[in-house]
């Protein structure tokens, strides 16, 4: 459908817990596709629907090459214990900071057709898939930081030229 512009910090619909999908309608599939079309570029790796101005529970991921969607994600497993993984985010753009993330993450949702999906990985999946959840709970990775980290993140995005 359209690659859409991505909403950065301060944009309230970011602090939104989004809804879940309950009927599947040509809406939510054109929503779908954008999310998919969005994700599609070189250095995103994820992409949740408040980060394009929408509020339903639903995520697009573009990891190594393999472009995927899920409607209604909740992580059902986090295992191994919190590590410290670089982080960035397209809604807060340019900034990088290390982020306690599980190495191994489990998401259950559905499709398009209302089937069961279920979504896991290491690594850069694990990473994407915490990372999304919190775009749907209306989190942003910065409030993940320690507050000395999040005070320099602020600094950061109010010295940015996009703030």
């Amino acid at each position: 459908m359209a690659i859409r512009e991505i909403r950065v910090f301060g944009d309230p619909v970011l602090r939104t817990v989004c809804d879940p999908v309950t009927t599947i309608d040509d809406g939510v599939r054109a929503h779908v596709q954008d999310l998919l079309d969005t994700v599609d570029m070189e250095g995103r790796a994820g992409l949740a629907s408040t980060q394009i101005g929408h509020t339903l529970r639903a995520f697009s991921l573009n990891i190594d090459g393999e472009i995927s969607y899920i409607l209604n994600p909740e992580i059902i497993a986090l295992e191994g214990e919190p590590v410290l993984t670089g982080e960035g985010c397209l809604s807060v753009p340019d900034l990088w900071f290390e982020v306690p993330r599980y190495p191994r993450a489990t998401v259950r949702g559905i499709d398009l057709d209302g089937e069961p999906v279920e979504i896991s990985g290491e690594g850069l999946m694990a990473q994407a898939l915490q990372h999304e959840c919190d775009h749907l709970d209306g989190k942003l990775y910065l409030s993940r930081l320690d507050r000395e980290t999040r005070g320099e993140a602020m600094r950061q995005i109010r010295s940015s030229s996009w703030f």
